[in-house]
């Protein structure tokens, strides 16, 4: 089965129903977590990359998977390892004994969709090999840059920093990611439903033998962001985003609030959202429905706050609940 394909007009509601079909391929594979499915849609139309948090077999990896297989584009995996190396996954150059010359041999981020699994268990120097290709959209190797393919999407899984093993990520590649998304345990009728399915023949290793099938394109990709890029935007939700972020940079709880960037990346989501639920513009509640998973790795906790049980998500949950909404 070939993926619809939105036509040259780029017609919005073909390319929303590709995009929400997506959610219907996935869950082929994975139970719940549908907060992680709409934040990777969200990812895709912002142009931006996905940082999945959670404890080791909360289908991850598999939720990555089933997007790529209901996806028509390019996907590599990348095990991160201590002993990975940056030139494993940027490429690096070859010498040709028969041409006696260097040549390039692309490594895996050179693909539409890079599953950076458990990036937090390589060391800081390999996690960085991927600052200038999430940014830029390339890579340079022996000054030379490489752009890399349109779209490009890094979906990163990572295990808690408290468990062994693992190498927190820094403050300047977590502002990398568009979002954060914490990929929960199962509620008691999710498990349920994920043992049935296991116990009925599921593999997660095959995706193909569970159905999922390609149900979107680059072509439906293109023509839903120029959509989101005509979604209108009024100043006072402008000022609304600024007054949040601002807000962060003014909590006694934090030693580090949210940047500009991270500012323009919470109106980026927030208008994708409002987007993808059938309106030309954006509400406060559109907003709000993005800001924890938008803001919550863009933010740093006080350590005295830290053992007092305080989280990111706590304090950004009372500033939305104290920053006036607009009317």
């Amino acid at each position: 089965m070939s993926a619809p394909i939105a036509d040259p007009a780029g017609n919005a509601d073909t390319a929303r129903s590709s995009l929400e079909s997506l959610r219907t391929e996935i869950a082929k594979a994975v139970v719940g977590q549908d907060p992680a499915v709409t934040g990777l849609v969200v990812a895709l139309l912002c142009r931006g990359h996905v940082l999945l948090e959670g404890v080791p077999g909360v289908a991850k990896t598999l939720l990555v998977r089933a997007l790529s297989a209901a996806l028509e584009l390019d996907t590599k995996r990348v095990q991160f390892t201590p002993d990975l190396m940056p030139s494993d996954v940027t490429g690096s150059l070859v010498y040709d004994a028969r041409t006696t010359e260097f040549s390039f041999q692309p490594g895996p981020v050179f693909t539409n969709l890079l599953l950076a699994d458990e990036i937090n268990r390589t060391p800081p120097k390999t996690q960085a090999s991927l600052l200038e290709a999430m940014e830029e959209r390339q890579v340079t190797v022996d000054g030379t840059p490489r752009l890399l393919p349109e779209p490009f999407l890094v979906a990163a899984t990572q295990n808690p920093v408290e468990y062994e093993g693992t190498y927190p990520l820094p403050e300047a590649q977590l502002d990398r990611f568009l979002l954060k998304l914490n990929v929960a345990l199962p509620s008691r009728q999710d498990e349920i439903a994920v043992l049935t399915r296991h116990a009925d023949g599921f593999n997660p290793r095959d995706l193909q033998a569970a159905g999922i099938q390609p149900v979107a394109g680059p072509a439906d990709l293109e023509a839903a962001r120029v959509s989101v890029a005509k979604t209108s935007l009024s100043p006072e939700i402008t000022g609304y985003v600024v007054d949040i972020c601002r807000a962060t940079r003014e909590s006694p709880s934090l030693t580090l609030g949210v940047s500009p960037r991270g500012a323009t990346a919470l109106l980026s989501t927030a208008r994708a959202w409002a987007w993808l639920t059938g309106r030309d513009y954006v509400t406060p509640d559109d907003v709000k429905a993005l800001a924890l998973p938008t803001l919550r790795h863009r933010v740093q906790l006080r350590p005295e706050a830290e053992m007092e049980g305080v989280t990111a998500d706590s304090v950004i949950s009372a500033i939305l609940a104290h920053v006036p909404v607009p009317r």
